[in-house]
């Protein structure tokens, strides 16, 4: 009999990081093609940052449990499922309910990690490589000898994508505030002060003809400058709206109008693109295909990190019920990578 007990994070509702609340229970027994993962690595999204202010999009009503993804190891099997599975190191892509000792994931959803990468290793590149990875290569389709534009260069998929992005043989161009130049031209990164700095016009001088790809995770009036910086034939990946975390109001305005501008400047005749990156986009649609590229996405990222293309940026790792705190770190701007807490 387990006799560990559950350990969960709970949000209770739009508080300060202070506001998280620790609770214990039964671990929970797996359901039909379901699996109980005993988590060893989970972490701070930029999207934890929005749910604790009731600003995330589509995030489920007050209380409920954070945690985007997720490392761990298979500690029970459902019916359906093989026993095999039991003892296996996974990821898994949840949205929430990461933050836990214990979480009951559908065994579908659930991505091998290779022998030999630590879990925290790992933990930094579920979300955030799949997104880099999917940006990059299916939604602007990089090439090499192109040039593009991260914006957020130092964080937490910022840091993965310039990897990705140098690996594929791309020049990249990167926003950071000062104190991460260093690691960046470290990496062959251009790197570009957005406190300092006119942005779009240094970006003007280091690529005169424009960039091939801007990725933007900052949105508002970030997002409209993004889209002059293109050259013809680019491609926009706008993947969120981090300039409106503090603000009040409707959450799905920001992304609504986000969309709208897509729409509009998809409808212009010139050869620029556009587009809104949704890690999610597709699940309703058609969930086997869904898993399909999950998984292939992300065995690509970890074979990544095996060659030494990506370094595995671990901002800072805490005791799970340390979770206010490195929410607090993870929202300071302070760090590069991704906080991780470990159950």
């Amino acid at each position: 009999m387990n006799t560990e007990g559950l350990v969960e994070v709970v949000l209770p509702g739009k508080v300060k990081p202070e506001g998280l609340q620790i609770r214990h229970g039964a671990i929970p027994a797996p359901g039909p093609g379901q699996v109980v993962v005993r988590v060893e690595a989970t972490g701070v999204s930029f999207a934890e940052q929005q749910m604790r202010r009731g600003r995330y999009y589509d995030q489920p009503p007050f209380p409920f449990v954070p945690g985007y993804d997720l490392v761990g190891t298979v500690s029970a099997t459902g019916e359906g499922v093989a026993p095999g599975l039991s003892g296996t190191r996974v990821a898994a892509l949840v949205k929430t309910g990461g933050w836990a000792s214990h979480v009951i994931v559908d065994a579908a959803d659930l991505v091998e990690v290779p022998d030999g990468v630590g879990a925290a290793e790992a933990e930094t590149l579920v979300v955030n490589g799949i997104t880099a990875w999917q940006m990059l290569h299916r939604t602007a389709r990089v090439r090499p000898g192109q040039t593009i534009l991260v914006h957020g260069a130092n964080g937490g998929v910022g840091s993965v994508l310039v990897q990705l992005a140098r690996a594929a043989g791309v020049k990249v161009i990167g926003t950071a505030s000062s104190r991460h130049h260093d690691a960046l031209r470290a990496r062959g990164v251009v790197p570009v002060d957005y406190r300092a700095e006119n942005v779009p016009a240094r970006v003007r001088e280091l690529a005169p003809d424009g960039v091939d790809a801007v990725f933007d995770h900052i949105g508002g009036a970030s997002v409209v400058a993004s889209w002059g910086l293109l050259a013809p034939g680019g491609t926009l990946v706008a993947y969120g709206s981090a300039s409106t975390r503090d603000d009040e109001g409707s959450k799905q305005w920001p992304v609504l109008k986000l969309l709208g501008r897509v729409w509009l400047w998809n409808s212009l005749p010139n050869r620029r693109h556009a587009y809104f990156f949704n890690v999610w986009a597709g699940r309703a649609l058609s969930r086997n295909r869904f898993r399909a590229r999950l998984r292939s996405d992300l065995a690509r990222v970890f074979e990544a990190l095996q060659r030494g293309e990506v370094v595995a940026q671990i901002a800072a790792s805490l005791p799970l019920t340390s979770a206010a705190e490195a929410l607090r770190l993870a929202e300071s701007g302070t760090v590069a990578g991704k906080v991780v807490l470990t159950p």
